[in-house]
């Protein structure tokens, strides 16, 4: 009955406007790799993240073109002291999210979507390079003098964990992530790479929402795909290599008289429904989405 009546009002009205919720999350870095019996690298940066929650839906119009572009993690640094590479950016149509900060061989960190965390006393890098506002992303921890572990890169939710001259051989944990509830439930993306250690030391924890834990005589941990986490470092007896960062996502939800193509190919996504609303997940690659 209920369904009989809305058809009624739209066969008069016309179908709603397409408005578009988003979640744009971008490709963690990767981090730095580490030579025999060096001290911890600096956890690398979670990719940026930006949503439409709690701000303006996007309006678009029907049978148009619409750019997404899944951004891939940076790769993590091979062993022998070498730099971890920036996550690449996502985008939906006229929204950016800029690729995590990846952890560099230099003692401090550099910025990304979120920034990279420092070694060797070094600052950690500065978050949301793109300056977009709300903030994107956050800085990467800083490593106190006195310590041989590195710092936490930064998360969605929160910076990077500083080094502690109380545990001076462990590595920082990266910033927690941001949980959003697009999909309906709670998930939490964008999480910050954990720090590596010193022999005798641990490494730290990866930030909530998929960063990669820090290690120490080990390689650093993977971010985990599709949140955008940033790779864990580590440090130690080695070499090790760092660990690489997880893949974005890019995540849309519209009203579900409305049905989703990608003219041209080139995109992983799935649909859902849930209520009134479809919910295309993008998990991989580049191209268009248009809907009629």
């Amino acid at each position: 009955m209920i369904g009989n009546i809305v058809a009624a009002i739209q066969s008069v009205l016309g179908p709603p406007p397409l408005t578009v919720d988003y979640l744009v999350v971008a490709g963690g870095g990767g981090a730095v790799g580490m030579s025999n019996n060096g001290g911890g690298g600096g956890g690398a940066g979670a990719g940026g993240y930006r949503t439409s929650i709690g701000a303006t839906l996007l309006t678009l119009d029907l049978n148009s073109n619409y750019t997404v572009t899944v951004g891939a993690g940076g790769s993590g640094g091979s062993a022998g002291f070498n730099a971890g590479t920036k996550g690449s950016n996502s985008v939906f149509s006229n929204i950016t999210s800029t690729g995590g900060a990846n952890s560099p061989a230099a003692n401090n960190g550099v910025t990304g979507g979120s920034g990279s965390g420092a070694r060797n006393t070094g600052t950690g890098g500065v978050g949301n390079e793109g300056g977009f506002t709300p903030s994107e992303g956050n800085s990467g921890g800083n490593d106190s003098p006195g310590t041989n572990g590195g710092a936490g890169g930064g998360g969605a939710g929160g910076a990077g964990a500083n080094t502690n001259t109380g545990a001076s051989n462990n590595g920082a944990a990266g910033g927690a992530g941001a949980s959003n509830s697009i999909t309906g439930a709670s998930v939490t993306y964008a999480g910050g790479g954990g720090g590596g250690a010193y022999t005798g030391g641990s490494g730290g924890a990866g930030g909530s929402g998929g960063g990669g834990a820090g290690a120490v005589a080990t390689n650093g941990s993977d971010g985990t795909v599709n949140t955008g986490g940033g790779g864990g470092s580590t440090g130690g007896s080695g070499p090790n290599a760092g660990g690489s960062g997880g893949s974005g996502i890019v995540i849309l939800k519209y009203p579900s008289i409305y049905t989703i193509s990608n003219p041209g190919g080139g995109l992983t996504l799935s649909t859902t429904t849930s209520g009134s609303d479809n919910i295309t997940s993008v998990t991989a690659g580049t191209g268009n989405v248009s809907w009629t």
